[in-house]
């Protein structure tokens, strides 16, 4: 095992509630006194929240949940309305201070509260240990910009990600550091399998129901037994388990990879019915087969589904395979009505439409289907590709479709706001 260890110097730094503590930030409050939850009030208590300042998750209030699941009990609530592209700029303002430490290359931004930071080349040249450089890091991103964080320290990507989640945000100077002999004690007693970065709900069950109880159960079973009943993924879960990974921050390049799916869903912030609702489907598959476009794919399998108001049945979810591969608008609209058609129940209210295509391959390799009306296809394609093109330099609202102007329509206020929640 020791000949897969690797020797660097990780640290894997995460904002703390982020949106949240920038609310704070801006407002001059403490977050760790402040009960701020940034949310759209205006939309009701199904409003989705998106963070909670760390006073309120002392309090047990999750960091992502709805407005009306808050305590009733807990009073002086702060309600601060979303703004995206505020917290994306707060985002680039921290990887500055990142990158005021360490050189682009040694810097892998793994989300937009989160990254990793291989400091290794750097020690001698502070002269600090990787504790004392990671506490610098913090001190600047707190004095600078109001923010605060946790870090994680380890040898290797993997094991600087558990001492994050597991350690680091309990520790008093938000700082834990682990090394390959820390797994042992701090890793493999954990109950709650799902702590571990790599295992999911779904994960957990099915090793639960193999006698595996803790995470050491994992490390002292024979590799072969995961690698059997799950292939490679359990093969790589058995070695995650012994702190080996062998990814480099440098080669961040080639963790990008291919989508398998694309999706799109709209959650409604009103009981929607017939006809209004086969506007907000069309405006959902416009987006996902934009998506296709951008990426010269195209799709086979078209997963659709709805789901009711809260107070009525759940609603449906199905999928169909083509026999030939598309990314038209048309094609993938109709086959979306034509489920709808044939599950919805007449009655119930609309709350989320959701569509996902997958089993994708290259445009390159598109197969014509003799029963279809290629040409007219082509037409299409080349027509949206234009339109791609003016929306890509002018925003999406340059150019929408006349559906966009009607009352029920969410397209024109969406595509002013980013990640689906007001950019500013």
């Amino acid at each position: 095992m020791e000949e897969l260890r690797t020797h660097r110097n990780i640290l894997c730094i995460d904002l703390k509630s982020f949106y949240a503590s920038v609310e704070c930030a801006l407002r001059g409050l403490d977050p760790f006194e402040t009960k701020l939850v940034v949310a759209d009030e205006s939309r009701g208590g199904g409003s989705i929240v998106l963070s909670v300042s760390p006073a309120l998750k002392a309090l047990g209030v999750p960091n992502v949940c709805r407005i009306f699941e808050i305590p009733k009990e807990i009073d002086n609530i702060v309600y601060a309305r979303p703004r995206m592209q505020t917290y994306l700029e707060f985002s680039a303002k921290v990887i500055e201070v990142y990158l005021s430490f360490v050189s682009e290359e040694d810097l892998y931004v793994y989300s937009v509260d989160e990254c990793f930071l291989d400091v290794t080349s750097y020690l001698s040249y502070y002269k600090m240990t990787d504790y004392e450089l990671a506490q610098a890091v913090l001190k600047k991103i707190t004095e600078e910009l109001g923010l605060y964080a946790t870090v994680g320290i380890g040898p290797n990507m993997l094991i600087s990600k558990l001492a994050l989640d597991i350690e680091s945000k309990k520790a008093n100077d938000f700082i834990a550091k682990w090394s390959y002999d820390d797994l042992e004690t701090k890793l493999w007693p954990i109950e709650e399998l799902s702590k571990m970065w790599s295992i999911g709900k779904k994960t957990e069950i099915k090793l639960k129901s193999w006698g595996i109880q803790t995470i050491g159960d994992i490390a002292k079973r024979n590799v072969n037994f995961f690698k059997k009943r799950m292939g490679i993924i359990g093969e790589e879960l058995w070695y995650h388990v012994h702190g080996i990974d062998l990814s480099k921050i440098q080669d961040k390049y080639l963790f990008k990879r291919d989508p398998k799916s694309y999706g799109n869903s709209q959650v409604l912030f009103k009981d929607y019915f017939v006809p209004e609702i086969y506007t907000i489907i069309l405006e959902v598959v416009l987006e996902v087969v934009r998506r296709l476009r951008m990426t010269n794919k195209v799709c086979r399998t078209i997963h659709f589904g709805i789901t009711y108001s809260k107070d009525y049945n759940s609603g449906f979810s199905r999928q169909i395979t083509l026999d030939n591969p598309t990314n038209s608008e048309k094609i993938i609209y109709e086959e979306c009505r034509n489920i709808f058609f044939k599950y919805y129940d007449g009655v119930s209210p609309i709350r989320v439409v959701g569509l996902s295509l997958s089993k994708l391959s290259e445009r390159n390799y598109y197969q014509y289907s003799l029963f279809a009306d290629n040409e007219l296809l082509e037409k299409e394609y080349k027509r949206n590709l234009a339109i791609d093109t003016v929306v890509n330099r002018y925003g999406k609202n340059a150019i929408t479709r006349a559906s966009a102007l009607e009352e029920h329509s969410t397209v024109i206020a969406r595509n002013k706001m980013v990640g689906g929640h007001n950019a500013k």
